[in-house]
């Protein structure tokens, strides 16, 4: 992780001396531990902030907004792909334009913004719809000025988690990583530390605490304290802002994927230089004279249409005509990828099943004590809560005592792609135990005779839903964690940053195809008048069908993982173009926390 900090500075990648001497002595009156606290402040506070508000949100939807649970479940897919989708954009803009700095600024100020405007949703009677009639049940729906405002909400949060989540690690980095320190990793190695552990307590905290302040307190206060932490969480990072080295903006590698596409369609009638010869444009310094046959068409990107366009010291004087072979052989294993990354969509769809449980657990029997109940939101925590312990067993028990057993001659771990398909099948046990839980609650509820009231509470623990989410926590340590060392061990050291974030991109397409998949079963079940599966009142209804159909679809994606494991191959035992060994199984301590930033 050091190693990806020092790779992404502007100095290096430009190879600019002037600008380099210049950052050298920024270090030695800026940055720093004294800068830690308001950086991990930052995205702490965020995340408790906006973490803490999506857990209860389809009880706020449908209460307050009149909305359908289908309706309420599909609006916070989309809140939630946008989240997801929000860091890569972040990303791009950072590291081409804003720098990191001015990108974590806009984004908290937008993120504040947004809440404050979904405050005012529950402090403005006005903002929200009436109340439905106690007496005909007729339901007013919220006004397109209504329905705006609460949605442009969203998306201010979401804008603002865009511009905080994917440069706070970053920006960090920048502020310790001083290579003619003798102690460097050591360092960086304790920040990250320190920054997983404070993204897993935020989550947490927002999971319990901000879920517990809703239940009890009410919305107006539920939303207000959100809203004070994104306060604190601004204020704090602009407080230290003569605190921080700021690093201008540096080229994008999704630039150059884009100069590779574009150069080699304008190239597409070249023919392809002989073998061996010098027709193929590659940089002082890398490992490749020659592009790979994959994907041959690519390799037109970097043919020499004329020898003007390289300079005397070996640069390509203008990507947007003639790509390097690197450059080339990078995008190439991104497309090798998107298979097996295609694989993860279906897990995210069902990680992204947060509304449902919280429904059933608002039905059911929540008191750990006469006097004390679990929030129906928090319930959540305990995939959390299960992520958590195996990543520690893994590391610190299981892996040491397999290293011990086999006499020390080898490390012993489960490879990635294993880990991936155990993921994938844990994803399924989920699943088919959500349907088995609700089929068992629903019955309960017919025998008890509260089937036709929607508030009806099931004389049932709430404590049968804590199973699926501790399956649905070891699924996601499995395979999202799995799927991540992959692609850092697969790709190029220069590409980390994309190997970063194919997670979470896949995590928001899975979003958006979990609103298409609701709102498909929602249609079509509801046809020639029946109830849906998924209808707001769920003792109707038949969440267990919608689970079970979601444990269908993913038993069938673990039939293509296996084909798509098979066709990739093994993985790459080397790196060669970082000259450094990298195996699939390595590099695991690199991206372990990675999880924790959701």
């Amino acid at each position: 992780m050091s190693m990806e900090i020092q790779r992404n500075l502007p100095s290096e990648e430009n190879g600019h001396e002037t600008n380099h001497q210049e950052q050298e002595v920024s270090r030695k009156s800026k940055g720093g531990l004294v800068t830690m606290p308001f950086i991990i402040a930052n995205e702490a506070f965020e995340k408790v902030a906006s973490y803490g508000l999506v857990p209860n949100m389809v009880l706020y939807l449908m209460n307050e907004y009149n909305m359908g649970v289908a309706k309420a479940t599909i609006v916070i897919n989309y809140w939630n792909a946008a989240l997801n989708f929000m860091p890569l954009l972040g990303a791009f803009v950072a590291d081409s334009f804003l720098g990191r700095f001015l990108t974590i600024g806009l984004g908290s100020i937008a993120s504040l913004l947004g809440m404050i405007q979904l405050w005012l949703t529950a402090m403005i009677p006005r903002a929200r719809p009436p109340p439905c009639d106690q007496f005909t049940q007729h339901c007013k729906l919220a006004s397109p000025a209504q329905y705006g405002f609460l949605i442009s909400s969203f998306g201010l949060m979401s804008i603002g988690a865009g511009g905080i989540r994917p440069c706070s690690l970053a920006f960090g980095g920048d502020q310790l990583d001083n290579r003619n320190n003798p102690d460097n990793d050591r360092v960086l190695e304790s920040f990250f530390g320190w920054y997983y552990a404070s993204s897993a307590v935020s989550v947490l905290i927002a999971l319990t605490g901000i879920v517990y302040i809703q239940e009890h307190l009410g919305w107006k206060v539920g939303f207000g304290v959100p809203a004070i932490l994104m306060v604190l969480s601004a204020l704090l990072f602009f407080l230290a802002s003569p605190l921080y080295i700021k690093l201008n903006a540096s080229k994008s590698l999704l630039t150059g994927f884009l100069q590779v596409i574009v150069v080699a369609f304008k190239n597409r009638r070249l023919a392809f230089p002989e073998d061996n010869s010098n027709g193929y444009h590659y940089e002082k310094g890398s490992l490749y004279t020659s592009p790979t046959d994959k994907l041959r068409f690519l390799n037109k990107a970097c043919i020499i249409k004329n020898p003007q366009d390289v300079s005397s010291s070996g640069v390509s004087l203008d990507h947007w005509n003639l790509c390097s072979i690197e450059q080339v052989e990078d995008l190439k294993a991104l497309i090798k990828v998107i298979p097996l990354w295609s694989t993860g969509i279906m897990v995210a769809i069902n990680i992204g099943q947060t509304t449902l449980p919280v429904i059933q657990a608002n039905s059911m029997d929540r008191h750990i004590t006469s006097s004390f109940q679990i929030p129906a939101g928090s319930l959540g925590m305990f995939a959390i809560i299960t992520l958590a312990i195996w990543v520690i067993l893994y590391d610190r028990v299981i892996v040491p005592l397999a290293f011990r057993t086999a006499n020390k001659k080898k490390n012993i771990h489960l490879g990635v792609k294993l880990r991936m398909g155990i993921g994938i099948f844990l994803s399924c046990l989920a699943m088919t135990v959500s349907g088995i839980v609700e089929h068992v609650r629903r019955k309960r509820a017919i025998e008890q005779g509260i089937a036709n009231d929607p508030h009806g509470v099931v004389r049932m623990s709430a404590l049968w839903l804590v199973p699926q989410n501790c399956l649905n926590g070891l699924a996601e340590a499995f395979f999202a964690i799995a799927q991540t060392e992959f692609y850092y061990s697969e790709f190029p050291k220069s590409m980390s940053s994309i190997a970063a974030s194919l997670f979470t991109v896949g995590m928001g397409v899975g979003n958006l195809l979990a609103s298409v998949v609701l709102s498909t079963v929602d249609s079509a079940t509801k046809a020639g008048g029946k109830e849906s599966w998924i209808s707001s009142n769920i003792n109707k209804g038949h969440y267990e069908f919608y689970y079970w159909l979601l444990a269908a679809m993913t038993s069938v994606n673990l039939i293509y993982f296996v084909c798509c494991s098979w066709l990739y191959g093994p993985c790459v035992e080397t790196v060669g173009r970082s000259g450094v060994e990298r195996s699939c199984l390595e590099e695991e301590k690199s991206v372990e926390g990675h999880l924790f930033r959701k």
